[in-house]
C-alpha cells in the first residue's frame, strides 16, 4: 500500500514537472526555433571538443594559454552561448555596417589627405579660406655701406689709440 501511495505521488510530481516544463517560455524558444537549438548544440560541442583538448594529459592552465586550438574552441563556444543568450532575449544581431562604412571614408579621407599635398590645400582653402599672397616691404631703410665702413673704422682707431 504505501509502494503504492509512494508511486502515485512520483507520478504527481512527474505530471507537475512536464507541465512547467511545457508552460516555461524559454523550453518553448528551445522547441521552435531552429537557429537558437543550432546555437546551444554548436556551444556544446566547441566545448566538448575544448574539454578533450584539456584533458589530454598536460595542466588545464598549459592547454587554455597555449594550445591554439582550445583557445579557438573555447571563443566558438562563447559566441554560440552569446548568440544563444541574445536569442531568448530576443534580441536581434546588431548589424553595423553603417559604422564599419563611416570608419572606412574616414580612414580613407585621412590617408588621401596625408598622401596629397594638392588635396590637402583644397581642404585647407575650403575649410580656412585662401591664403592671402603678400610681399613683405620693409618700412625702415636701412643704412648706406658708408656708414658701415665708418664702423670699421671706428673700430680701428680705437684699437689704436688704447695701444
Amino acid at each position: 500500500m504505501a509502494a503504492k501511495k509512494k508511486a502515485a505521488k512520483a507520478g504527481a510530481g512527474a505530471f507537475a514537472a512536464g507541465k512547467a516544463v511545457r508552460s516555461n517560455e524559454y523550453v518553448q524558444r528551445v522547441m521552435e526555433d531552429p537557429e537558437l537549438r543550432g546555437n546551444l548544440v554548436s556551444a556544446f560541442d566547441s566545448a566538448r571538443k575544448a574539454y578533450t583538448r584539456i584533458s589530454n594529459g598536460k595542466s588545464p592552465v598549459k592547454a587554455v594559454t597555449e594550445d591554439k586550438k582550445v583557445q579557438r574552441e573555447l571563443k566558438d563556444a562563447a559566441t554560440s552561448l552569446k548568440d544563444a543568450a541574445d536569442s531568448l532575449r530576443g534580441q536581434k544581431k546588431k548589424k553595423r555596417r553603417k559604422g564599419r562604412l563611416l570608419l572606412l571614408a574616414v580612414v580613407g579621407a585621412a590617408l588621401a589627405l596625408s598622401v596629397s599635398e594638392g588635396l590637402r590645400k583644397k581642404v585647407l582653402d575650403a575649410l580656412f579660406g585662401a591664403e592671402e599672397e603678400f610681399e613683405y616691404t620693409a618700412s625702415t631703410t636701412p643704412e648706406p655701406s658708408a656708414s658701415a665702413g665708418s664702423g670699421g673704422s671706428e673700430s680701428e682707431s680705437e684699437a689704436v689709440g688704447t695701444s
